[in-house]
């Protein structure tokens, strides 16, 4: 009997400019027959919204709701099949508040997930978010896992090390994989062996990139910056030219922050060093050449495609490079869980947060 086809509808709650979808639409199972096809997103971030219709879904722009997920229509989406959100991760990240659910803002934000598998019922979801999640509040964590249990589904729940996988960059992420209670399929987590032979320095991350490629800008920098730069050792941030005694007086910094991006630039033997969304001066990653990343580096850092354009000022694609998920980590979870459905065994790994 000749095996069907099957296609995925997947919805996408806070998408940014695509990361995840990028990922997810290029993967598929081994066998060809299960893959995965955008129904509709939504961000409140109208440059991130112009970002994902240029790229994931040109000839269907309405299926993108630019619009704050709290005014959101969501059972006037559309019927999905799966599922996928990275909810705000502004209450979980470590170097923010920390104030997880507590933060009326961005706290109770993956609830509007739980809406959406609750009343689609999608055959699996996806979420993800940052590290710093496991540890925010007395029990958020914990309180998040048991709401999307009680919606109906198996979690396999796993930190995943981005440079683990084939993504030239230290980024470490919680996924949470759900499988629909009433559906006989296993999700395993994808072994990173086969990725160990990947090269994933910055030199090579970095490479063979044009002038007239898309997001090319590379800014210009003032005197003292370029200074600054010039005695900080590739790897090396600010404040270990410091305490090596290198940097000149005059170009030490003055605050009680020593956050560990500051002006920290890559080094080219090694992978990238976590890409972020935003910050003050001297967080904006740096070639080891003395300059600033283009966004045409940052994205190659997160596996985005040479050809993927991001929309907006040189700043708001900045924040939507940091935001995304690494196209390359979402390829192999997806292709991961298209892999279970077809009922094909691949290497995996036991999930390192199951006991949660």
């Amino acid at each position: 009997m000749k095996k069907k086809k099957k296609v995925f509808r997947l919805g996408e709650l806070y998408c940014g400019p695509g990361g995840l979808a990028c990922g997810a639409l290029r993967s598929q199972s081994d066998d060809g027959y299960f893959s995965i096809t955008h129904a509709w997103a939504n961000d409140y971030d109208l440059d991130s919204c112009e970002t994902y219709r240029k790229n994931i879904c040109p000839n269907n722009p309405s299926s993108v709701y630019c619009s704050d997920v709290r005014n959101l229509d969501i059972k006037a989406l559309g019927d999905i099949d799966a599922f996928a959100y990275g909810f705000p991760c502004n209450s979980f990240s470590n170097v923010g508040e920390h104030q997880g659910l507590a933060n009326e803002k961005f706290g109770q934000l993956y609830w509007y997930g739980i809406e959406v598998i609750r009343h689609y019922k999608p055959e699996w979801f996806m979420a993800e978010n940052v590290s710093g999640i496991r540890s925010a509040g007395a029990n958020d964590f914990m309180t998040i896992l048991k709401d999307m249990r009680e919606s109906g589904y198996r979690l396999v729940t796993n930190l995943y090390k981005a440079e683990d996988y084939g993504v030239p960059q230290t980024r470490h992420r919680v996924i949470i994989v759900g499988i629909r209670d009433d559906i006989d399929v296993e999700f395993k987590v994808p072994s990173p062996d086969m990725f160990r032979k990947c090269d994933i320095t910055s030199r090579t991350a970095l490479s063979g990139i044009k002038s007239n490629m898309p997001n090319s800008e590379v800014r210009s920098l003032s005197d003292t910056v370029i200074r600054r730069l010039s005695y900080i050792k590739p790897g090396q941030n600010v404040w270990q030219a410091e305490a090596e005694g290198t940097l000149p007086k005059e170009l030490c910094i003055k605050t009680r922050t020593k956050i560990s991006q500051i002006y920290r630039k890559l080094d080219p033997d090694k992978p990238s060093y976590t890409i972020t969304a935003s910050g003050g001066g001297g967080t904006f990653g740096y070639h080891w050449t003395n300059r600033e990343l283009s966004n045409r580096e940052r994205a190659r850092i997160q596996t985005f495609p040479d050809s993927y354009e991001f929309i907006g000022k040189y700043s708001s694609v900045r924040k939507q490079i940091g935001m995304a998920v690494p196209c390359k980590l979402s390829e192999v979870v997806t292709k991961a869980i298209l892999n279970s459905f077809a009922g094909i065994e691949y290497p995996w790994v036991k999930p390192n947060l199951e006991e949660q």
